[in-house]
């Protein structure tokens, strides 16, 4: 446990170096932030009929989608990884003293995280300061906020096991991009990335509920803003369990499966 307390701390200090990619990031997620919330506005203010979420909890909405990027974003990629399993190289991991899975997840979790600190900081500033109805509200109690803070966690684990199947997925299609673009696209869609899922339509909310991809994103920012009642965010949190465990287990499954069949070439 040691080894890898120690790869995600070394991970995270070397992901705090970056400061001038967050500042460009912090410019560009503000900026999308600013464009969906108007979009959203111009719609809600033509609509006749009652939506299924208030334009206050989708602008929370929004916004946390824009603080927590890091957290949710599929196309994260480390392409170290990649290099490691196209190349070969994997032979020196193989070397090493210690579990390939959960050496891999440490450092992916600590790679977010610190994208994560950089940014969220200055744009929950900004978001809180803005004038009505571009401004971030706060939660409507503590209790609230963290289960808030419980689902946001569970569901940065949950993309990372996501991210780790994209990995592994490598071992056959030695092709990182087409993995990637895939995953990402449909995980995006259906995490409410695109559409909040509120305003998807019945038959996609369906689909959307059978998949692991809005525990991540959607689920944790309706708790926020009370959407998602209490209880229901309870029961919410044992599904996130629930579904952290599966695919960690079918990962490690399947990485163990791949490390069989490997075949390391070179001279």
């Amino acid at each position: 446990m040691n080894a890898y307390l120690s790869v995600w701390k070394l991970r995270f200090i070397n992901g705090l170096q970056y400061r001038a990619a967050a500042l460009a990031g912090m410019a560009t997620q503000l900026f999308f932030g600013f464009i969906f919330i108007m979009i959203f506005i111009a719609f809600y203010s033509q609509s006749t009929v009652q939506p299924p979420i208030s334009l206050q909890e989708l602008v929370a909405y929004i916004w946390l989608q824009q603080v927590f990027l890091a957290f949710v974003m599929l196309w994260f990629r480390d392409n170290e990884i990649f290099q490691l399993i196209t190349s070969g190289n994997i032979a020196y991991e193989l070397c090493r003293p210690c579990d390939i899975y959960p050496f891999w997840y440490s450092k992916l979790l600590a790679q977010r995280l610190s994208s994560a600190i950089l940014r969220c900081f200055p744009i929950l500033i900004v978001a809180f300061l803005l004038p009505h109805p571009y401004r971030l509200t706060l939660p409507p109690s503590l209790s609230t906020l963290a289960l808030f803070l419980v689902t946001l966690m569970l569901g940065l684990l949950v993309v990372v096991s996501i991210s780790m199947l994209i990995y592994i997925s490598v071992f056959w299609t030695m092709s990182p991009t087409g993995s990637i673009l895939m995953i990402a696209i449909a995980g995006e869609f259906f995490a409410g990335m695109v559409i909040p899922v509120p305003l998807m339509p019945q038959w996609m909310q369906t689909i959307t509920y059978a998949l692991p991809f809005r525990w991540t994103t959607d689920f944790p920012f309706r708790v926020y803003s009370g959407q998602i009642p209490q209880t229901e965010a309870l029961w919410g949190i044992l599904i996130q369990l629930a579904w952290l465990a599966v695919l960690v287990g079918f990962g490690r499954w399947w990485l163990r499966k791949a490390l069989r069949q490997v075949v390391v070439q070179g001279g």
